[in-house]
């Protein structure tokens, strides 16, 4: 990757350019009722049915807190008015059963993965949304995600999946959200914490980044949502707001002085998806105090850049291909097909802050690693 100079505003600019050039092609082709036809499928073809939902569930997920943003002006305030309505459209464009884009929430399984992935989408933009929903398309969008209780969650991640979807038909106004879908998720995985800020996946510790990919934001989210809801909870979300703000921290320790990180354990073509947490810290400010917004900005901006830089990301029609630099199939695990990818989108939360935000407006700041490599005396890190 070559030197760059960007500021803060400039950075802000290639993140927002970066997110519609993976998202564009997705939300225009819902628009058109044409995702099911156009997106590619050769990929892992016996996951094909399942594709459409998870490249719009994963790339909303990322989008939403953007879309909610109030306060923005001129030409990005009206990107976001566009953009805001093409996910409005196709919101209805997946869940109408009259649509040829009507998409599969009914079969066992990975359904409800992604279901809870349009859900948190909800739920990180109830207003602009969530709220802005006519009532045939809020009643389609409810029966959609309840056809994703059929699936029985593993005792794994996947309670925070059906948890996510109880969250969201909460913020939808159904009044028949369960309460015990959401109770249950939280009180495994506190059970499964493993200490120093990450929880097994189950009870038992896997290596990669699925403590950011679905854990920890999902987990945080909730316990935000439902903090009344149980006497338990308010005593809880310290405990798990600390542990967050801990792996976060990790998160932003393991990207390299060029921008590289470890590729670590399952699902690594989600490429800086890896992230979200880092992400969603710096979207709820609840970074580490020895860490400055503008560092994790440059961090993360090094991180896409090195990516995205790469030929081979994209192919000749704008859709994601597998792999992490470029083109590199023999990456992905059975389970991942051409939707799958887009859940990279979820490094870009921190749109969803205005450009005043010190994020945004403080000055370019070297991250750890770089610091360290620089022979700059740095506070030593500690173990939560």
């Amino acid at each position: 990757m070559e030197e760059w100079n960007m500021n803060g505003k400039e950075q802000r600019k290639y993140w927002l350019d970066t997110m519609l050039l993976i998202g564009a092609p997705v939300l225009e082709a819902l628009k058109r009722r044409t995702l099911a036809e156009t997106l590619p499928v050769e990929f892992h073809s016996g996951r094909c049915s399942f594709a459409p939902l998870e490249a719009f569930a994963r790339l909303a997920c990322g989008m939403a807190p953007w879309l909610e943003l109030e306060g923005l002006e001129g030409e990005e305030e009206q990107l976001r008015a566009y953009y805001a309505k093409l996910m409005l459209e196709a919101l209805d464009a997946a869940t109408d059963p009259d649509s040829a884009d009507y998409m599969d929430f009914e079969a066992e399984g990975q359904p409800l993965v992604d279901a809870a992935f349009l859900a948190h989408a909800l739920v990180r933009a109830p207003m602009r949304l969530a709220s802005q929903l006519n009532e045939r398309v809020r009643r389609n969008v409810i029966a959609a995600l309840k056809k994703t209780r059929r699936t029985a969650p593993s005792g794994s991640n996947w309670l925070l999946f059906s948890a996510m979807v109880e969250a969201a038909l909460y913020i939808l106004g159904d009044p028949e959200y369960d309460r015990m879908r959401v109770g249950y998720a939280v009180h495994m995985f506190m059970d499964w914490y493993k200490g120093d800020g990450v929880y097994g996946d189950g009870k038992d510790y896997h290596w990669d980044y699925y403590n950011s990919f679905v854990i920890q934001p999902m987990l945080v989210d909730v316990i935000t949502l439902f903090e009344q809801d149980s006497a338990h909870y308010p005593q809880l979300k310290p405990l798990i707001m600390q542990r967050a703000r801990r792996y976060a921290a990790v998160l932003e320790r393991m990207i390299a002085p060029d921008g590289t990180y470890p590729f670590l354990g399952r699902s690594i073509v989600y490429r800086f998806g890896a992230f979200q947490l880092l992400a969603q810290a710096a979207l709820q400010h609840f970074l580490e105090a020895s860490l400055q917004p503008a560092q994790v900005r440059c961090a993360l901006t090094a991180v896409i850049r090195q990516i995205m830089e790469f030929p081979g990301n994209l192919d000749e029609n704008g859709w994601l291909r597998p792999g992490v630099y470029g083109y590199q199939p023999e990456l992905a695990e059975s389970y991942i097909n051409t939707g799958s990818l887009y859940l990279c989108a979820a490094v870009f939360l921190p749109l969803g802050l205005l450009p005043e935000d010190a994020f945004w407006s403080g000055e370019n700041q070297n991250w750890t690693s770089q610091q360290i490599a620089a022979g700059k005396n740095v506070m030593r890190d500690h173990a939560l």
